[in-house]
């Protein structure tokens, strides 16, 4: 693949190209940042995240002080060559608020769309508002609130109800009760700051150390 030239890119009148973060394994929009060429130059030797803070006028490096890096898998210029894609793994959540992404604010949304919205990643987010902004009478709340102890015998539960459906032969019921324990470690999840890219992360890194375990039997 032929790599552009820096010099194509077109920065604006104070030297800055927007960069739109997004999740590598999600897709998701993550935040929407501003580059100057230095801190292009910085994210691509460190394969990191590094912008220019219009407010501070600075460098910053994502996650020096958070601990909440992100590693550049790939930057995309636009067909305009005026604006950047940054596809990242993360280490941590992408706002300082301590979410996954930077957009969580609903704005508008067409009701009668026929498209699904359900996604792992949505149901954490909402799993993560009702832990920091607790909803009287959500029973997700109710499970924060009495802690890990209890959150951890929920999903043992659970464990056990998928093992006994699955063990009568219930398609059905074990489809009703693997739904019950994937929410119950999703909110365990939410108690340790475990995000969906984490484990997709590990997941990925199982799958490339098996392929080339494959490759090296087959030499």
């Amino acid at each position: 693949m032929k790599l552009l030239d820096l010099d194509k890119l077109v920065f604006d009148k104070d030297g800055l190209i927007p960069a739109v973060v997004q999740e590598f394994y999600t897709k998701k929009v993550l935040t929407v940042a501003y580059m100057n060429r230095e801190s292009l130059e910085i994210s691509m030797k460190r394969k990191l995240t590094c912008f220019w803070s219009r407010s501070r006028k600075e460098l910053w490096l994502k996650g020096e002080t958070s601990g909440n890096f992100q590693h550049i898998v790939s930057i995309t210029a636009d067909c305009d060559y005026d604006s950047l894609v940054v596809e990242v793994v993360k280490d941590g959540p992408a706002c300082h608020l301590g979410t996954d992404s930077c957009f969580s604010n609903p704005v508008f949304e067409d009701e009668d769309s026929d498209a699904d919205g359900f996604s792992i990643d949505g149901l954490y987010e909402l799993l993560v508002g009702r832990k920091v902004n607790p909803k009287e009478g959500s029973y997700t709340s109710y499970l924060f609130d009495k802690g890990i102890d209890k959150i951890l015998k929920k999903v043992g539960e659970e464990c056990t109800e998928v093992v006994i459906a699955g063990k009568g032969g219930d398609k059905e019921e074990t489809i009703f009760e693997i739904s019950d324990l994937v929410y119950h470690v999703l909110v365990l999840m939410v108690e340790y700051g475990i995000t969906p890219s984490d484990i997709k992360a590990q997941l990925a890194s199982r799958h490339v150390v098996d392929k080339k375990v494959k490759q090296e039997r087959m030499k």
